[in-house]
Formats: structure tokens, sequence, C-alpha cells
């Protein structure tokens, strides 16, 4: 198995392997973007802005439909959080839309409106930068807009044309170059995936006194395991829970160093970086000669993960299926045969409510084609006693944004984090409930946070933490 970047891995005199790292800091050149703001920026934003007109008929679409009705106003929890009216998601989409008609529309080709058509200059551009990155693209007001408009696709495109002209969050860029230089997006090196897999098999033996393994780079396993690099560090009780449950299923899994990430954040880059992001993923299984690839609990991982691997990355029909699926369709199954033995009593600590991850719900129409909604839920209530549904208004297609969705978890935009967060905290509290539950890292970064910051006493946790709990080996 290679390393992105050929990263050399020397061999001391005792035998141990360690990993050279670059003597690099911010070198961007692995995400093909500007360092620095390009000279000519206004033309070549317009130049790209043209161009994704171009490929994505409905951006056209959006940029002429909307009339304003403010619909979309009630269901953006940003807006709600900071009662900020530029974040209303029809003045934020008008941002964009006004250097639209300036330059796309006859009637902005021939003059300008101060409130209709204008030029990009710095001003704007600033506004873009900031509003642009108040948006968490999660389409909960796609849900509510009378014509359908996606504000998410409105908000990549505008950060797609910012990227290439040299404007992004630090966050988003280092965090994909992490990806390329050692394969996800915590920057953990190789040997550490190695050494974090074996504590946690040690973990494992300790509690059931079982040799379960947690394999990496291993050849000719049934399944390669793409999750969130947080699993592994950070949710190891999910991570624990989807090796015990290979383990009680006998199903051969392994992890890869090359692609131990699902999270996609080139998704709130630009589409080239999403799509060679996704790539790595469908190499490391084809040089690990895997039957399947199972994507595990991330939401921007299944988002980027299910609609787009048949069509950016293509050869998915070599594997079995030949499409993305999901480690709680997997679960799932096995549990309506009884593959397990589960003792739910073993939950009856923990009233359970579920978020559904925005980027699960309404990334795309993989879950209305595919089961996202109610696998979760049917595994909650084969693990525990006590699930309750959170308000019919906040669930499924209607949920909430944790509040740092679309690449928004950095340190120095905490506040606006924690004031996006509060819809979703609110709704939980009404509940009652003790353990928020949801198949999704970023929602389990920041969803702590937000619950400690309204004061909501509620756990969170993953999915398959609770199988971990309830089943007997």
């Amino acid at each position: 198995m290679h390393y992105p970047f050929d990263i050399p891995i020397l061999e001391d005199d005792a035998g141990i392997k360690h990993v050279c790292y670059p003597a690099k800091k911010r070198d961007m050149s692995g995400i093909s973007l500007p360092v620095e703001r390009v000279p000519n920026w206004q033309e070549e934003a317009i130049k790209i802005f043209d161009e994704l007109l171009g490929h994505y008929k409905e951006l056209r679409v959006f940029m002429d439909t909307c009339v304003r009705c403010g619909n979309c106003a009630s269901a953006c929890q940003f807006f709600l959080g900071t009662g900020d009216p530029k974040n209303m998601p029809v003045a934020r989409a008008e941002l964009l839309r006004k250097v639209y008609r300036k330059y796309f529309t006859a009637a902005g080709k021939l003059w300008s409106n101060a409130d209709e058509a204008v030029e990009l200059t710095e001003e704007v551009l600033d506004e873009w930068k900031t509003y642009f990155y108040q948006c968490s693209e999660c389409r909960r007001c796609s849900v509510f807009c009378p014509y359908g408009i996606d504000t998410g696709q409105i908000t990549m495109a505008a950060r797609e044309i910012m990227a290439r002209i040299g404007v992004a969050t630090k966050y988003v860029t280092e965090v994909v170059h992490k990806v390329y230089q050692t394969g996800n997006n915590l920057g953990i090196w190789p040997m550490a995936w190695v050494d974090s897999s074996e504590f946690l098999e040690d973990e494992l033996k300790e509690e059931y006194g079982k040799d379960i393994r947690l394999p990496v780079d291993e050849k000719g396993a049934d399944v390669l395991l793409v999750m969130p690099s947080a699993d592994n560090f950070a949710n190891v009780n999910t991570m624990m829970g989807y090796a015990v449950m290979f383990y009680a299923a006998g199903i051969s899994w392994t992890t890869s160093t090359y692609a131990d990430e699902g999270g996609n954040f080139g998704m709130f880059l630009n589409y080239w970086n999403q799509k060679r992001v996704n790539q790595r993923i469908v190499t490391a299984a084809k040089e690990l000669g895997v039957k399947s690839i199972i994507w595990g609990e991330c939401g921007h991982a299944w988002r980027a993960g299910f609609p787009f691997t048949n069509t950016f990355n293509k050869d998915m029909d070599m594997f079995d299926p030949p499409y993305p699926k999901h480690i709680c369709e997997l679960t799932y199954d096995l549990m309506k045969k009884g593959t397990f033995k589960i003792d739910k009593t073993a939950n009856d600590d923990v009233k359970i409510t579920i978020h559904d991850p925005c980027n699960v719900a309404r990334g795309s129409n993989a879950t209305l084609r595919t089961g996202m909604f109610e696998w979760p839920r049917e595994m909650i209530k084969m693990t525990a006693n006590n699930f309750v549904e959170m308000h019919k208004d906040c669930i499924r297609e209607k949920t909430y944004c944790c509040g740092a969705g679309g690449g928004m978890l950095a340190d120095e935009i905490h506040e606006l984090r924690m004031l996006g967060g509060k819809p979703r905290a609110e709704a939980c509290r009404a509940t009652g409930a003790n353990y928020l539950a949801t198949p999704c890292a970023i929602c389990k970064a920041n969803l702590p946070e937000v619950m400690k910051y309204h004061k909501v006493p509620a756990e969170v946790g993953g999915i398959h933490d609770l199988l971990l709990k309830a089943i007997i080996l």
C-alpha cells in the first residue's frame, strides 16, 4: 500500500517503523488552488461564475427564480440564532444574484441599479466571505421554498468561485490538505492510525476477553470501512461498535491508511477537490482487493459518497453492491436476521432521541432512495427500550443542522456555531431525552458543545455506541 505524497516510512535498528514528517507548513499545492488572491481576481471570478452557470444548469434557474417571499427565513438556524437579516437564505443568495444580474443579464449589462445589479468589488467580496461561510449548506431552507431553490448549491457555487481566485477559509483548506498528506482530515499519520487501532483492540480484549480486531491495510478482506477518522480517536465507542459488529457477524474487514477518512471537506471547497478526495476511497478499495466499500457514521461522507461516487469516480461496478453502502444498512440487515444477541436493558439508563444529520437528510435524494431515515431508528429500537422522537417539524427532511456543518467547525466562529445549534438544542430539550444519537462525526463534535452552551443535559453519541453496550458476545 502506498501513502499520499510518497511519505517516507523508515525502519530503525529495533525494527520499529517511523513516518518522516515533511518539513512543510501550509503547502497548498495538493489542493491545486492559489494560496493567495490572484491579481486579476474580478475577471477570473466572473469567468468561473460563467463556467459554473454553463455546467450546472440548475444554478442559472436558481439565480432567476426567487420571488423573495421569505419562507426560507424561519427555516434557517443561523438566521434564527443570530437574528442577522443577511443570514436569511434569500438575503445570502441575493449577494450572488446581484453580481449575476450585472454580468449575465441584458438589463444588468446595460445599466447598474444599486439594489439589483452590482459589480464584483472588494466590498461585495468581503460580504461573500462573511456570509457564505455562515451557511452550512444544510438545505433546510430548500424544503420550505415554494420553488425548491437550493440555497446550499448557491453557497457551494460562491465558495467555488472564491476558492479558485485564492479566497477560502484556513480551516477548510487545511483539512483538505491533511487528507492528501496523511489520508484523513485530522492529519493523523499512518503509524499513529495503526497504534490507535491496536489500543482499541486492547480495550475490547479487556472488556470481552476476546480477540476483536481492528485490521489496517489488510488485503482481500470482505469490506473496506471508510469512517470519519474521528471515530478512531475521539468517538471511540462508535469505532469499537463497528468492530464488535463485524466480529459477531463473522465479516472480515479492514481500514486503509491511504483512505482512513470518509469525510469529504472538498465538498466545502470546490468540485475538483470533492471528486479527488472521494477517489482515494475507490483507489484504496481496488488496491486492497476488497469485495465491498462501507461508509461509516458521517454525514458529508455519505452525501459525497452515495450520489457522486458512481458519477465522479466510477468503477463501483467491481464491488458488491456496485454502489456505496452505509454501515447502518449493513448492521440493520444483520440485526433483522437475528445475527446478534442483544440485551436492550443495557441501555435502560438513557432516554434516547435522534438527530438526523442535514447532509444525510437533505444533501441529495440519497436518503429518499435508501433507508437512512429508518435504519438508525430501527437500530436504536432494537438496542434500547426508551426511544422518543423530536417534534415532527424538526426531524427527517426537516431536521435542523447541528450548527457546524459545511466546514464551519472552527474555533474562531465558536459563538456562531453555538447560536446556529440552538434550534436543535431546544428540540432535544423538549423531548426530555438524556442521550442524543446521531450517525455523523461533525454532529458528534459540535452538539456536545451546543448542549453545554444551552444547558441541555444530554450526552451525544453514535448509533453503533448503543449496539456496543447492548450486544452479547
